[in-house]
């Protein structure tokens, strides 16, 4: 069975921050609630299981706290966490030196960013889950789902990254 995953609502103030593992940023809880509707009624059509799984940041957690609240099995998944940046996360980008930022790049698959994770172990830990069918996560876990689904081992540079999904997107992967 195909799983579900949708990138969670976008967090309150994290424009022009870099955001990752350890940046816990909340959500509304209306765009929480929102999306939390929008699961529970995909999986009413498609007759799938009351159980979600969600990253343990608050940004995802939240919206499997108001399924939870519904009568749906939430559980979290520290292995669902977006990418972890390091020293930068939750730094604005435009603080964070361009020489950095460009050895990251350079040797963007094996790089940790301020001694955060490499995107190989992102993408190692994203394809290699297989716990549920409904999650809610980040954009750099879904796209790293998505590339290996997709690419296997045709491995990533800079510059053939995709762009995160929006905010509250689905994806069927």
């Amino acid at each position: 069975m195909p799983m579900l995953v949708w990138r969670h609502p976008r967090p309150q103030g994290a424009q022009g921050l870099c955001v990752g593992a350890r940046c816990d940023l909340p959500v509304h809880w209306r765009r929480a609630k929102r999306l939390a509707r929008r699961i529970q009624a995909q999986a009413r059509r498609q007759r799938l299981p009351h159980e979600v799984w969600t990253s343990p940041l608050q940004r995802c957690a939240e919206v499997g706290r108001w399924l939870r609240r519904w009568g749906w099995d939430h559980h979290q998944d520290a292995a669902l966490a977006e990418l972890d940046f390091g020293a930068w996360d939750g730094r604005p980008w435009q603080t964070i030196p361009k020489a950095e930022v460009d050895a990251w790049v350079a040797d963007f698959l094996d790089h940790a960013p301020a001694g955060g994770e490499p995107l190989r172990a992102l993408l190692a830990r994203a394809s290699t889950w297989q716990r549920g069918t409904l999650v809610v996560s980040h954009g750099g876990w879904i796209l790293a789902r998505r590339w290996m689904q997709e690419r296997g081992q045709d491995l990533p540079c800079a510059a053939d990254w995709p762009a995160p999904p929006r905010y509250g997107a689905g994806w069927r992967l």
